[in-house]
């Protein structure tokens, strides 16, 4: 676990002061790519998300992702010599991490402007409910609010019903993603003040500037909500749930087949939208002249909608999909992800990785998005066991075994 890392992150260090989702996804993503992480948990079980979930021999499968190439270290961040320890590897990492609420670091002594007293380099990415700043900075959010909030929860579900959430935790993977993208524009804007990376030193030839990122979830949210906004400022909409349809872009809806199977068809572009009826065996409304543009379905969207539902009915979904296929119209089957793995373009693209458990059962990992050209990311191995690198990591800022002895004695690792 020690060995050479490659990608196009490699050599740069990255302190991972989070638990849960949000702050430890974003440094996973920058770890699959070469990144060297260093995740501190509690000496007190450990990061949450190691007990979620579905668990082999105690700790989550979960696990096995989330924490791929990190090290884990132990601290006891309620003392002040866990503090003084995170602070040492704070200011030897070129970004840092953190997903606690605001104001918590800065007690510690290792919030932003503290840090970059110290080291004007330092980039910092800050993850929380609600921002750094504001009247509900201090208040507790996770995803699920975050979603709320932000206005995904309002626009998903049936009009009929309460709002429903997406099956997986999307605020926080949303955030963390925002936090990846924060860090490497901050990283290059550190590269053009001076902060260049010079690999055969393995040290930066000038501090350069850092910088910041401040992420909330339900702001990370709000940014995908497309024209949410000028539609309410200019024309007074206020968009609702829809259920399986795409509001205003017709047709782009679920139907359900003649066998009971779920399928989704996405007939909304104009020379699609004839194809499509073409499919169906509507030439009625194939060339209908009402309809050849989007502006002039979408007051029709229901007896479009139920056209192809009439049709789908007659269908059972093999064939329906060949029809659309055929007839190069956007078709897909909503798929568990039993029709993930065994589906051909998932396994042409390569997206599952084999690797083995110490005990060497086999396990199956998503692989690694996006895919680079010439610097790939990879997996060197998966998640660590808790405090499985304090040796390593507290060695290498100089603490001797004895050192290291005492402080596994008051419990401080």
């Amino acid at each position: 676990m020690t060995q050479n890392r490659k990608g196009p992150l490699a050599g740069i260090k990255v302190l991972e002061l989070g638990t849960l989702i949000a702050g430890p996804f974003c440094a996973r993503m920058l770890a699959e790519f070469g990144a060297d992480v260093i995740k501190v948990e509690s000496p007190d079980g450990g990061d949450p998300l190691r007990q979620w979930r579905v668990l082999k021999d105690g700790t989550s499968l979960w696990w096995s992702v989330q924490a791929r190439n990190k090290k884990s270290i132990t601290l006891n961040m309620k003392s002040q010599e866990g503090q003084d320890i995170a602070r040492r590897l704070a200011l030897d990492a070129d970004i840092i991490i953190e997903n606690y609420r605001p104001g918590v670091l800065e007690k510690w002594q290792l919030g932003y402007e503290q840090l970059k007293a110290l080291n004007p380099a330092t980039i910092m990415v800050r993850l929380s409910g609600y921002g750094q700043t504001g009247p509900m900075k201090d208040q507790p959010g996770f995803g699920a609010i975050g979603e709320s909030m932000g206005g995904l929860r309002y626009v998903s579900g049936h009009a009929d019903r309460p709002p429903v959430r997406v099956g997986i935790s999307i605020g926080d993977s949303v955030a963390a993603l925002h936090g990846v993208i924060g860090a490497m524009m901050a990283l290059r804007h550190r590269d053009v003040t001076g902060g260049r990376w010079n690999g055969k030193t393995g040290e930066h030839s000038v501090a350069g500037q850092g910088q910041m990122v401040d992420v909330a979830l339900y702001e990370s949210v709000f940014n995908l909500m497309e024209s949410l906004v000028p539609e309410f400022d200019v024309a007074g909409v206020v968009r609702e749930r829809t259920g399986g349809a795409l509001p205003g872009i017709v047709p782009s809806n679920t139907y359900t087949t003649g066998d009971g199977e779920n399928i989704v068809i996405a007939g909304n572009g104009d020379a699609i939208f004839h194809r499509l009826m073409k499919a169906i065996q509507r030439d009625d409304l194939a060339h209908d002249p009402a309809l050849v543009r989007n502006d002039g379905r979408v007051p029709r969207t229901a007896e479009i909608d139920a056209a192809i539902q009439d049709w789908c009915a007659t269908q059972d979904i093999d064939s329906a999909l060949q029809i659309l296929k055929a007839a190069d119209v956007p078709v897909g089957k909503i798929y568990s992800v039993r029709d993930m793995m065994n589906d051909p373009q998932f396994q042409a693209r390569q997206m599952f990785e084999q690797h083995h458990f110490a005990d060497g059962e086999g396990i199956k990992l998503p692989a690694i998005s996006p895919k680079l050209s010439e610097t790939p990311g990879q997996t060197a191995w998966l998640g660590s066991e808790l405090g499985e690198h304090n040796r390593e990591v507290l060695s290498a800022l100089g603490y001797s075994e004895a050192d290291i002895a005492e402080l596994q004695n008051k419990k401080i690792i």
